[in-house]
């Protein structure tokens, strides 16, 4: 597979009270990977992407697999199972570093067209030179 992959550790502020990553540090880390992978891959860095589009989460689904602990390192993968005309369904894997998987899931992300005004928002197809960007990862 081709996959998208970055590599975190696990820092106290990930932690709660039982030294395992709080779950709400889980999705925060899956946000920090696609801004990432819109970033690094597909050329598309959200300090600029945001003054006229967006690419907010429109469906998120998770499985806590396994505990990560404070110190440990994770690698965290991210590919696409469909593209469509304006939205993507990507999967994620977390795995520790014995490639045991931590936090898996699919995550749906739609390509929007933000108003002059900021005041509305409405779904925009992805264009060619996006698509040809992002298939690489598809799966």
């Amino acid at each position: 597979m081709n996959y998208f992959t970055k590599e975190e550790k696990i820092r106290f502020q990930h932690i709660d009270y039982a030294g395992i990553v709080f779950y709400p540090r889980f999705l925060e880390m899956l946000n920090a990977l696609v801004e990432d992978w819109f970033e690094e891959a597909l050329d598309r860095p959200f300090h600029l992407m945001h003054e006229t589009n967006g690419i907010p989460t429109v469906d998120l689904k998770v499985q806590f697999k396994s505990p990560a602990r404070l110190g440990e390192t994770i690698t965290k993968h991210l590919w696409v199972k469909e593209l469509r005309n304006s939205s993507m369904l990507c999967g994620f894997k977390f795995e520790n570093t014995q490639q045991k998987t931590v936090l898996e899931g699919e995550v749906t992300l739609v390509n929007v067209k933000i108003a002059h005004d900021r005041n509305s928002i409405s779904s925009e197809a992805f264009n060619e030179t996006m698509k040809s960007k992002i298939q690489p990862f598809l799966q």
